[in-house]
């Protein structure tokens, strides 16, 4: 009985192509190299995502909590057609981004997670998950959503996305937005960067472990810090509330 039930929840995958590792060099002189992972690796990832869940600057929090239910359903065979890609230095993690694929001209971007700030490795992991949705799969458009203010300067405006406010995605909340092919035509000159094939000693090192973050977000120091994300990036809304709490003006 138990076996006829896990049939039954159990979706069945679609055959879309793997993914084909990529390489590049960071600014700062770091090789990068982005590859899927299997099922297989995925509590490797969880673990390394967990701490976030109590980050709240940039609303680290709910993309970090989203992408934990999101990989555990992808281990568990409860979501259909998802993959998971992993940015690396030297093994180190320092991105994971995942989606998923509605039908085969269309794709849905789930999240793009950065583990070391500073050097658009997101958006490099970005780029790269759109260049599997586009080029490799073939995909008419992605539907894109974001979570928070840096996701749509990232998103949004630096890739002039399409709106598509009738169709609903996945996360709930924000509408979503569309990259098509043809946008992403135009963005290959400046937000799509690495080559292929990877160096042979790089994707060696790559597989051999995920190793941890060096310097992943964390909670910040003073509150303030942490709820500024919520309004803007200067954290005038939040001292504006506190002193209309004082009756200032």
């Amino acid at each position: 009985m138990a076996v006829d039930v896990e049939k039954i929840l159990r979706p069945v995958d679609n055959d879309f192509p793997p993914f084909p590792p990529k390489y590049m060099t960071l600014s700062n002189g770091d090789d990068l190299v982005i590859r899927q992972i299997g099922r297989e690796e995925v509590p490797d990832v969880l673990k390394y995502v967990e701490p976030l869940l109590h980050v709240e600057r940039d609303f680290y929090d709910i993309v970090a909590a989203r992408v934990y239910s999101e990989l555990l359903a992808y281990y568990r065979y409860r979501i259909q057609d998802e993959y998971v890609l992993v940015a690396q230095v030297n093994g180190e993690l320092v991105a994971v981004v995942n989606g998923r694929f509605v039908n085969k001209d269309v794709g849905m971007s789930l999240h793009t997670l950065g583990l070391r700030r500073g050097l658009r490795i997101g958006a490099h992991a970005f780029a790269t998950k759109m260049e599997y949705h586009i080029d490799v799969c073939g995909q008419k458009e992605v539907l894109i959503v974001a979570e928070s203010p840096i996701g749509f300067r990232r998103w949004m405006i630096e890739y002039k996305l399409e709106k598509r406010f009738e169709v609903p995605h996945e996360l709930g909340g924000c509408p979503s937005w569309a990259l098509t092919k043809d946008l992403f035509d135009r963005a290959r000159g400046t937000l799509v960067i690495g080559r292929r094939p990877v160096p042979e000693k790089a994707m060696q090192k790559a597989m051999e472990a995920i190793l941890p973050p060096t310097d992943p977000p964390r909670k910040p120091i003073h509150p303030m810090a942490a709820a500024r994300a919520l309004y803007d990036q200067t954290g005038t809304a939040v001292m504006a509330q506190g002193w209309a709490l004082e009756g200032r003006k």
